[in-house]
């Protein structure tokens, strides 16, 4: 299969190969699935389908390699990341361009998102070297504690489709970077990024079976005989908190560690002091990146009574002036992932209206191919639960006007999630004190995006368990080893 396809004849010389990667070879699996444009509705590419035979033996090639790997040199392990950015900088037109071929995002998203990852791969390289333990007194002063980390072992990384590069980095570059062998299941909208990855980790030279890769449509078939295998150590997983907790409950007969990086239900707050041109100018970029597809998108636009109007009016002028359509073309933003993801909204903006939204811009499916919708705002007059803990993930934003910051905090929190928050003020004081009391783990003060290698990614309550990247992120595939030491103090 990593032959000629005739499915994507006009980017054939950037496609990866299509076939599952296991123990350093690839491999045809079984069957075969296509990959859909939905800026067209039409195929992209085949790629093997992996079932359960294909995912316990790319285990038991994680399994072997586990050992070598872990007793590998920080610096040689850093090397081999190294020479793999290096790979990936030479790569960047083929990732973009297949990127925005099967998830519809436009290129200059696709571009923003490859930086952005090989940022990430460059961030693990470096900490791969800077693993830190300590060595003190015992309490009792009669001996030595000493405390080093260790690689946690074999992990299974799911990833999602909306961010199909930045996600497969962030989690196998950290894996990697602490010494663990990985299996990448990737979402079935978005195996050929994925792929496009494992390919420049193969070219670099990472040793049989470190790297692990496989693509399937039944997740379950594939994810629940990793979970119930004791080899396995741990599951890292971006996507829904319902899959997430399931994959939580398959792996705790074996306490499998577990990171989740779940669902979100972004404030987006807008105080009385706030530049309102730049929040607008925020709020856009927060709320339409990806079609709305993010999980820290813009989910609730809570402002303040008196600079709502104003701040409305410049919005929707910006809603009304985004250009939608094909992402290899000059647009703003591209399409729903699937029809299914499309066809769902009419259903959701009726709930809204429904609530008492009032709709100010789009609402309606765009005609002709593809999975595209309209822009659209609703507006809301006063905080309205309909939006809290009901994500929209979607190009679909609801301004709700609210007497004053303390209305406008208490219904910010007024959420299961828990990921991301933002807050426009010019005040130094009142931003630290949102900061702080937000019920989120991250907070973006007067700017709508935040992802950043050195910053810890990751949410509370339903949101998740666990940080990506940043200093803890490494840390998140090590476990703690605490040694006892009895030290003769005598020199003779």
């Amino acid at each position: 299969m990593n032959t000629q396809s005739p499915l994507s004849t006009d980017h054939e010389a950037l496609m990866p190969d299509r076939r599952l990667y296991i123990g350093g070879q690839w491999v045809e699996g079984p069957s075969e699935f296509q990959v859909m444009n939905p800026a067209n509705g039409r195929p992209v590419a085949s790629v093997s389908h992996a079932t359960s035979a294909e995912a316990l033996a790319a285990l038991d090639a994680a399994a072997a390699a586990q050992p070598g790997w872990a007793k590998l040199a920080p610096r040689a392990r850093a090397n081999l990341m190294h020479k793999a950015y290096r790979l990936m900088m030479e790569r960047e037109e083929a990732f973009t361009k297949v990127m925005t071929l099967e998830s519809g995002k436009p290129l200059t998203e696709s571009r923003a998102e490859f930086l952005l990852s090989a940022d990430f791969l460059l961030w693990f390289a470096e900490q791969s070297a800077h693993i830190h333990g300590s060595y003190s007194d015992s309490s009792s002063g009669d001996f030595r504690v000493v405390v080093k980390h260790q690689p946690i072992g074999p992990c299974l990384l799911i990833t999602p489709w909306n961010f199909p590069l930045l996600m497969i980095v962030r989690k196998a570059g950290a894996a990697l970077a602490a010494g663990c062998t990985t299996i990448t299941k990737t979402a079935q909208e978005t195996p050929l990024t994925g792929a496009l990855f494992v390919e420049v980790l193969h070219d670099a030279g990472f040793p049989a079976g470190v790297v692990n890769l496989l693509h399937t449509t039944k997740s379950s078939g594939v994810s629940e005989p990793l979970l119930k295998d004791k080899r396995l150590r741990k599951v890292s997983f971006t996507g829904s908190t319902g899959v997430g907790g399931l994959l939580m409950e398959q792996g705790a007969r074996n306490i499998l560690n577990a990171s989740m990086e779940l669902g979100g239900d972004g404030p987006f707050i807008v105080l009385d002091d706030a530049d309102i041109d730049l929040a607008a100018e925020q709020a856009i970029i927060c709320k339409f990146r990806n079609a709305g597809q993010a999980c820290v998108a813009a989910n609730r636009i809570i402002v303040d009574r008196r600079v709502e109007a104003a701040f409305t009016e410049k919005f929707v002028a910006k809603v009304k002036a985004l250009k939608v359509g094909d992402g290899m073309g000059a647009v703003d933003v591209g399409p729903m992932i699937s029809a299914r993801q499309r066809d769902r909204l009419g259903e959701t903006l009726k709930q809204l209206t429904d609530a008492g939204g009032q709709l100010l811009a789009g609402g309606k499916p765009v005609a002709g191919e593809g999975y595209f919708f309209e822009p659209t705002v609703v507006r809301f007059e006063g905080r309205n639960e309909v939006m809290c803990s009901n994500e929209l993930f979607a190009p679909i934003a609801a301004i709700f006007s609210v007497d004053g910051p303390e209305a406008a905090l208490a219904f910010a929190n007024e959420s299961d999630f828990g990921l991301a928050s933002y807050v426009f003020t010019r005040d130094l004081s009142r931003a630290l004190t949102f900061g702080e009391r937000l019920e989120f783990g991250m907070v973006g003060i007067n700017r709508g995006i935040m992802a950043d290698p050195k910053a810890p990614f990751g949410g509370t309550k339903a949101s998740g368990i666990g940080r990506e990247a940043g200093q803890e992120g490494i840390y998140e595939f090590m476990e703690q080893k605490y040694m006892a030491v009895t030290v003769n103090e005598a020199l003779s």
